[in-house]
């Protein structure tokens, strides 16, 4: 399960500032809440095997975007991608026209093999758009996609977590410097090695832990700033942090401890 976080943008210019910000930090959210370990109720292998099925889902329409960071990025640049992004389906008279393999630049033209002549709606583009699975989605929003689910007292967690990174302005500027010299090749060397290695993925001079300790800083002084006392919600993430354990890796302790090597006890562990 993904829990998904949409926040708000002012202007394009501030869409291109916390896209960029929100992509280069997605790894490190699916770090801190990887939580999905266990496939059959066995371990798999990984701690967010979430996160890996999206790495050979389809490279089409998932993945980091390297086009964002270009300084030529914004909503034309994303439009464009989407235009190109190869088609579902077009929905018609309650029913599903499948249109695989084709893209919305075809059917702007006219040029859709299933629907010949035909022309596209406002619907057909919305229902498009939400075909397309990157790390971070822009909508009228953005969408960060990068967590695993888990319970409910670490819910708030990560809301607040980007609120903290992203709606103040300081605290987005920092994340901005410290990962404008990442290459395309490390962000997605993070995308591939995160699912598997969590916060112990080798990073630079380091592990990624050691950047989430100053991404986490970030966070808690962004939300001080803010001043609505939501501080508390990081809670959850700070002894992650602090000690490099996702949740993936404690249950895969108590698997191989106290639960005997049943994921059963897992529903009342991490119960609502």
């Amino acid at each position: 399960m993904v829990v998904q976080v949409n926040l708000d943008f002012s202007s394009e210019a501030d869409m291109i500032r916390k896209f960029r910000a929100g992509l280069a930090l997605q790894p490190i959210a699916t770090a801190l809440f990887a939580n999905s370990p266990f496939t059959e109720g066995k371990p798999n292998g990984y701690l967010s095997m979430r996160s890996q099925i999206w790495t050979d889902t389809d490279n089409n329409r998932a993945g980091m975007l390297p086009f964002v960071f270009d300084d030529s990025f914004g909503f034309e640049e994303y439009v464009n991608y989407a235009l190109d992004v190869p088609m579902y389906f077009v929905y018609r008279q309650k029913k599903y026209i499948d249109c695989a393999g084709m893209s919305f630049r075809d059917f702007m033209a006219g040029k859709l093999p299933c629907l010949p002549g035909e022309l596209p709606n406002l619907n057909d583009w919305e229902n498009h758009l939400t075909t397309i699975f990157p790390e971070v989605r822009l909508k009228r929003y953005l969408e960060m996609r990068g967590a695993d689910g888990g319970p409910w007292r670490r819910l708030c967690a990560l809301p607040a977590l980007w609120v903290g990174l992203l709606y103040d302005e300081i605290s987005l500027q920092n994340v901005l410097d410290m990962t404008a010299d990442w290459t395309a090749e490390e962000r997605q060397m993070l995308r591939n090695k995160v699912p598997k290695s969590g916060l112990k993925t080798a990073f630079r001079d380091g592990l990624l832990k050691h950047v989430a300790q100053d991404v986490l800083k970030l966070a808690k002084e962004g939300l001080e700033r803010r001043g609505f006392k939501e501080v508390g919600f990081l809670n959850e993430v700070t002894e992650v942090v602090r000690t490099g354990v996702t949740p993936a890796e404690r249950l895969l302790d108590l698997y191989h401890g106290k639960w005997g090597e049943s994921v059963d006890p897992v529903f009342e562990e991490l119960l609502y």
